[in-house]
């Protein structure tokens, strides 16, 4: 069969056309919007703003530990001493070293000279005892001891230069003040700057008391005896490169219980200085602890004996004592440094006469069989301790007394 032609009209000629040209501008259009989205974009460049680091204050804390004076009498260097002639005075301290090592900087008073057994040991009244005292210190966490006492020149200048000469001997482990072997080692030392967790701290030992046994002419270093003028030099030395400042004070009434007229007027001229920390000894008794000048000074009067055989339970009883120096850079890089939470304890000097076994005990530590009245003994010397501060907290810290950290 033929194929009929269809012929259009010229109307749907013109619809067709149109038709071509729909579709036709259809498809350029759709390529051109496929073509565009194929092509990735090109990232916004974000520009960065810098932010400035937020300023907090920043805080610093050193944990000061404190005891007071080694004496050394002939019963208890004679319990130290070694089948081998060495001596051994650690045992003595084994129940205060798990406490006293716990802490940043931990003080005695070393009472007695350290010349050594080459000057021949000797006691009362001219004191001379072994380098094993500060060997069995050391080993029990002690870095900080003062040496200028009213006992210092009880072996003249040799036992000064032996007692320097081994403590120079702990440089790394020790500090120490008080006695030097010249002029010009006294100038250097006093004006040393010591550093422990971001504080800056300067250490001080002075005497009042000489026993009469005065240093030779031009020798004043060997002893560091006290005026206020030598203190303002000192002290002017270091107060604007330092933090704390802390000061050993030999002076008071040998077992006055009570704080001399004297005690009162060094200690407010010392903190007008801007001395921070006043740690005294000498009396051989407990005596009261008080802040001074608005707060910015703490005192400790007396310490008492840390070890000792003196006789009458005053003289066997002594004081711990433990502060916090804290300092503060605020964010305008202003810096403030307080003395916070001291914290008090007593210790007692135990000694079975035959055989001799000499130890000091925290009186927690103490039983009935040790020391039979050692509650009212608390009481007593806690109230003395207590007088000017009845805020002071009870319990040391960093150990719970029996040696366990907390």
């Amino acid at each position: 069969m033929a194929k009929k032609k269809v012929k259009l009209k010229k109307g749907g000629k013109v619809l067709l056309l149109l038709i071509i040209i729909v579709v036709g501008a259809l498809g350029v259009f759709c390529a051109k919007y496929s073509n565009k989205l194929s092509k990735k974009e090109e990232p916004k460049k974000v520009e960065k703003v810098k932010k400035e680091p937020v300023k907090v204050p920043k805080e610093y804390k050193v944990s000061l530990f404190m005891v007071g004076d080694a004496l050394i009498h002939s019963a208890i260097y004679q319990d130290a001493k070694q089948a081998d002639g060495s001596y051994d005075f650690k045992p003595m301290l084994e129940v205060i070293k798990p406490i006293s090592s716990t802490y940043d900087l931990a003080y005695y008073n070393q009472e007695t000279v350290l010349g050594g057994t080459e000057l021949g040991l000797s006691n009362y009244p001219r004191f001379n005892s072994p380098y094993e005292v500060g060997d069995a210190f050391i080993d029990a966490g002690f870095n900080m001891v003062s040496l200028a006492t009213n006992h210092t020149m009880d072996k003249g200048e040799v036992g000064v230069t032996n007692s320097v000469n081994y403590w120079k001997s702990k440089k790394d482990l020790v500090v120490y003040s008080g006695q030097w072997i010249s002029a010009e080692e006294r100038e250097a030392e006093t004006a040393q700057v010591y550093e422990k967790n971001g504080i800056k701290y300067a250490f001080f030992s002075y005497t009042t008391w000489t026993n009469g046994l005065e240093t030779p002419v031009d020798k004043e270093y060997l002893n560091n005896v006290y005026s206020d003028e030598k203190a303002a030099a000192d002290i002017a030395k270091v107060k604007d490169k330092v933090d704390v400042i802390i000061v050993a004070m030999h002076w008071g009434n040998e077992y006055s219980l009570g704080i001399s007229d004297k005690q009162v007027e060094i200690a407010n001229y010392l903190s007008s200085l801007g001395v921070q920390i006043i740690i005294g000894a000498h009396p051989h008794v407990v005596e009261p602890v008080e802040y001074i000048n608005d707060g910015k000074t703490f005192v400790i009067y007396s310490l008492g004996n840390f070890i000792s055989d003196q006789e009458g339970n005053e003289r066997l009883t002594g004081l711990m004592m433990s502060l916090n120096i804290k300092k503060v850079v605020d964010v305008d890089d202003s810096v403030t440094v307080t003395i916070e939470d001291p914290r008090a304890e007593l210790i007692y000097t135990k000694s079975y006469r035959w055989p001799r076994n000499f130890k000091v005990y925290p009186y927690p530590q103490l039983t009935y069989e040790l020391l039979g009245n050692k509650d009212t003994l608390y009481e007593k010397y806690k109230a003395i301790v207590s007088e000017k501060y009845p805020e002071l907290v009870w319990g040391v810290t960093g150990s719970d007394l029996n040696g366990n950290p907390e």
